[in-house]
């Protein structure tokens, strides 16, 4: 696994429109020098700019690339991703479904939530008990249990700490991967060459000593403890807002990590997990 010359997180968005403020991508190679924020070819990134700025990356140089949204639902707990509706069975054929059905602009895929697949999510007290909505993947349960806290479902759609609109808007961008770059592990993890993963900036934040809650750095005194935690040197720059320093620790977070084995091969990662719900890496 040394064998990755580079490493990129993204903080990803799902919101409607063409360019979001909320896209932050940082970068940075083997050795300890503070991942550099990546400008965006027209000063706001758009998920298709980040799509296509990938895939030439990772022919550049063998890359690891993790992104923070959740690469699937739920599928082994209920046996389907939208039980009840005729939808693919293996994340590959699911996110092409997503794609096709979604005509919203720039990757978006607001339109399956609030209207394709509606009564699967929820807005609002008008859909009854939220915690019929609150489905998880085995990966997420399985965070939760271990105390990391517990992970945001896909079908919660409400509040500034939703991320359905974030995961299925990233569903339709692996899907514009397909054939391009590999996707872990719904793809095995190649020999040589980059490949993709999804990841929690919460788990690198507390790798970073961050306190469990307060994951957000604001300030650089408390941005470059956590890139000190990480073996990087400090941010040399002006402050990123959140996004970008999430992606900067996060870039630290998966230099330090990606060579440690037991993040490759977790214990309760089956094929047919692999194959359906996908796993997000570092949760062990």
């Amino acid at each position: 696994m040394t064998r990755f010359a580079r490493f990129v997180a993204i903080d990803w968005s799902g919101a409607k429109g063409a360019r979001h403020k909320g896209i932050a991508v940082a970068l940075c190679e083997a050795g300890d020098a503070v991942p550099q924020l990546v400008a965006a070819p027209s000063s706001i990134w758009s998920r298709q700019a980040v799509a296509d700025w990938l895939v030439d990356a990772g022919r550049q140089a063998p890359t690891l690339f993790g992104f923070d949204f959740s690469f699937a639902p739920p599928f082994v707990a209920r046996g389907g991703y939208l039980p009840g509706d005729p939808v693919p069975e293996d994340g590959p054929a699911f996110w092409a479904y997503v794609d096709t059905i979604c005509e919203d602009v720039d990757l978006g895929a607001a339109s399956l939530l609030e209207v394709a697949h509606r009564r699967h999510f929820y807005f609002g007290k008008a859909d009854g008990v939220k915690a019929a909505f609150m489905h998880n993947r085995v990966c997420e349960a399985l965070y939760n249990a271990g105390g990391g806290g517990k992970p945001s479902t896909v079908y919660d759609a409400i509040g500034a700490a939703q991320v359905a609109k974030a995961s299925f808007a990233g569903m339709r961008m692996l899907h514009h991967l397909r054939g391009k770059l590999p996707v872990w592990p719904f793809d095995p993890l190649p020999d040589a060459g980059s490949v993709v993963v999804e990841i929690y900036t919460s788990i690198a934040a507390r790798a970073a000593g961050r306190p469990k809650g307060r994951s957000k750095m604001r300030d650089a005194a408390a941005l470059n403890d956590a890139l000190a935690a990480l073996g990087s040197a400090a941010h040399d720059g002006a402050m990123p807002d959140d996004h970008g320093a999430d992606a900067i620790v996060t870039a630290a977070w998966m230099r330090r990590t990606a060579a440690e084995p037991a993040l490759w091969t977790p214990a309760m990662l089956t094929a047919q997990i692999a194959r359906t719900e996908g796993w997000t890496f570092g949760v062990i």
